[in-house]
């Protein structure tokens, strides 16, 4: 393979996009079913589809989601520019060639300087209550990218728990006598089992944003490195399981200098620091997936002060905020039909004068 040229570090620009892949298996694999393998065809398409993204938006660093072939998309960004990438898990494989367990991944233009797997302490999830083996449903990743005028930057890749019940329908307890449960007996089994798995999902999601920002804070705390956190969160990032992650304020009203202490280590929506700049234009927020006719955003960059114009110390502010979703809203088939079923966000940052 050809050297790649080294990215022009006078750049005053920066691109960043999160990327759910939807199942990024290469053939022979299989996704959760022994059914569910891409022809040849298939696989090319997606392949296609992901390289005409990154040809048409030049992201410099993109953050991965539903990655189960991690070989094949190092392969396939490389011969994009992006000769830097990292993942921190592999997928499970249940039978053969069945996988589950998708993982996170990196890549990047600029170079990686280090890596690692996000886990909870143990003595952190025991204090809420949590079983102190407790774990991500997908091992968040760091990655330290040495980036033009910031330096060594933390980015975090996500994919946090869904919001699918963590519990499935018991049918065991139905009318006495009877071979198949009654259609009431049905209907209460799945009952009881949305309500309660919902809320464990809920609880998962809720303490993986919680356990996540109390690494983020640690780390900050300990080097001062920029931060840029991204991925799937599966859920409103408004909502109370993950307002953790952008919060930026304290209980204590006593502590001196709160503000200006909790500002650097602030995350903020890239999506509202793009509407306070003057680059914004009435923009509207697009959703980044849809669960039949109605849509959410469940895809995020959030970003430490460094990027924040609001921060008088800050080098970067979000210029533009983009969601890819011609896909989701306008689909043709041969086009589309092996993409994604989530939206791309891509911010551009750029340099202050």
């Amino acid at each position: 393979m050809p050297t790649q040229p080294t990215p022009d570090v006078t750049n005053n620009t920066l691109k960043i996009a999160t990327f759910n892949l939807f199942n990024y298996i290469e053939p022979p694999l299989a996704y959760y079913d022994f059914e569910n393998i891409y022809s040849q065809e298939s696989w090319q398409k997606k392949q296609d589809w992901i390289c005409d993204y990154v040809e048409q938006y030049q992201p410099d660093v993109i953050g991965f989601q539903e990655v189960f072939s991690a070989d094949a998309l190092q392969d396939l960004l490389a011969k994009q520019g992006y000769v830097h990438f990292c993942v921190v898990d592999e997928p499970t494989i249940i039978d053969d060639y069945i996988c589950r367990d998708p993982v996170v991944a990196l890549a990047s233009r600029y170079p990686i300087k280090a890596v690692s797997a996000i886990s909870a302490p143990f003595d952190v999830a025991e204090s809420i209550g949590l079983d102190p083996e407790f774990s991500f449903s997908r091992k968040p990743l760091r990655a330290t990218i040495d980036l033009p005028h910031v330096g060594d930057t933390d980015c975090y890749v996500v994919h946090l728990k869904s919001k699918r019940p963590m519990l499935e329908a018991s049918t065991e307890q139905h009318t006495a006598g009877a071979s198949t449960p009654s259609a009431k007996a049905q209907v209460l089994a799945t009952l009881k089992a949305e309500v309660i798995g919902s809320w464990g999902s809920s609880i998962q999601r809720g303490s993986e944003a919680a356990l996540l920002y109390y690494a983020i804070i640690e780390r900050r705390e300990d080097t001062g490195n920029p931060v840029v956190l991204m991925g799937d969160f599966n859920d409103d990032i408004q909502q109370t399981p993950l307002q953790c992650l952008t919060t930026n304020s304290i209980r204590d009203r006593q502590v001196s200098d709160q503000k200006q202490i909790l500002d650097t280590f602030w995350l903020a929506d890239s999506f509202k620091l793009y509407q306070t700049t003057d680059h914004a234009n009435d923009v509207t927020r697009s959703p980044t997936h849809y669960f039949g006719a109605k849509g959410n955003v469940l895809d995020y960059i959030l970003l430490s002060c460094e990027f924040n114009a609001e921060y008088n110390a800050s080098l970067f502010e979000v210029s533009d905020y983009q969601t890819y979703d011609r896909h989701l809203i306008n689909p043709i088939f041969d086009r589309d039909g092996n993409s994604t079923d989530h939206g791309i966000v891509n911010i551009t940052l750029s340099l202050r004068s």
